[in-house]
């Protein structure tokens, strides 16, 4: 097996074991990884949220994580369905480095259906840890449990969709007790998808209207430019703007079925959905029936 395959074990007395895992009470006894652990000399974000997710969830997961993996940002989050394979995605496609914390051994895979992420992960310059040992099934008790160590390995939470009582809240607890920073993704009022978020909003999380205010926050600049978040802000958001107008100029009144939009548009269907729920956001469209756009006002 190569070496960057098989599986290592870590305990707090090993140089090797993460800082940020010995600064917090309840810090896991003994780490196992298969693959690497992330850098410590790097910023890290945890990207957590709903395993049945929204198109909007996804899309912003998504855009998240390769946004920020892009700029160095190594991806945490749990190898779950939904919003944590969309952020995995994210970050792989960027190229960046992203890590699973399972609630099973780390030679299992689960859910099964991510085994193409797994192994991308491990063969990559990512990771996946555990605190289980080899072999340990996916028992539902674990999953809350592990939720501490993806927010002890990062330096800010985001949480994309979270209902009232979801495992990504739980998490957002422990980065509080942990001196994290916690940032939310704005939702609908109304859609029990975003009710996490919203409350967490309401009790002071940081508000993620855009990537560049998680940068912002973690003090990163734009690599490319050597400009400073303001003007990396200004770029990403006059392209935005540019593909938001794209999809309102083909919208009147009269509601449009998604299908036809995605006919109409020489866009990809993730940054045509994007942009809708953008301007939904702003309240320049609506949408009366699930999947039908119409601009706001008919």
């Amino acid at each position: 097996m190569e070496e960057k395959a098989s599986i290592c074990c870590y305990t707090p007395f090993d140089r090797e074991f993460p800082q940020k895992l010995r600064d917090y009470s309840q810090m896991p006894e003994v780490l196992y990884v298969k693959g690497r652990l992330p850098n410590p000399k790097r910023k890290s974000v945890a990207i957590v949220g709903a395993r049945v997710c929204s198109h909007y969830g996804a899309f912003w997961a998504y855009e998240f994580a390769k946004v920020l993996a892009e700029h160095g940002v190594q991806i945490i989050s749990g190898l779950a369905k939904g919003i944590d394979s969309c952020a995995h995605k994210g970050a792989l496609e960027a190229g960046g480095d992203t890590f699973a914390v399972l609630g099973c051994g780390v030679d299992v895979c689960y859910p099964r259906q991510n085994q193409d992420l797994y192994r991308r992960m491990v063969q990559g310059k990512g990771g996946i840890l555990s605190e289980f040992e080899a072999g340990t099934p996916p028992y539902a008790r674990n999953f809350p449990r592990r939720n501490r160590i993806i927010s002890g390995l990062s330096d800010l939470i985001l949480v994309i969709e979270a209902k009232k009582k979801s495992g990504s809240l739980i998490t957002a607890g422990y980065g509080l007790e942990q001196g994290k920073t916690v940032f939310a993704l704005p939702g609908r009022v109304g859609d029990a998808l975003s009710e996490g978020c919203n409350q967490l909003l309401a009790d002071g999380a940081g508000v993620a209207d855009s990537v560049e205010a998680v940068l912002s926050e973690l003090q990163i600049f734009d690599k490319k430019t050597g400009a400073g978040e303001k003007d990396f802000g200004q770029e990403k958001k006059i392209a935005l703007a540019s593909r938001e107008e794209m999809v309102y100029s083909c919208l009147d009144l009269q509601p449009k079925n998604i299908e036809e939009i995605f006919q109409e548009l020489p866009l990809k269907a993730d940054e045509i959905i994007g942009s809708l729920l953008k301007l939904q956001l702003d309240g320049l469209i609506e949408e009366p029936v699930k999947n039908y756009y119409a601009r706001a006002g008919g």
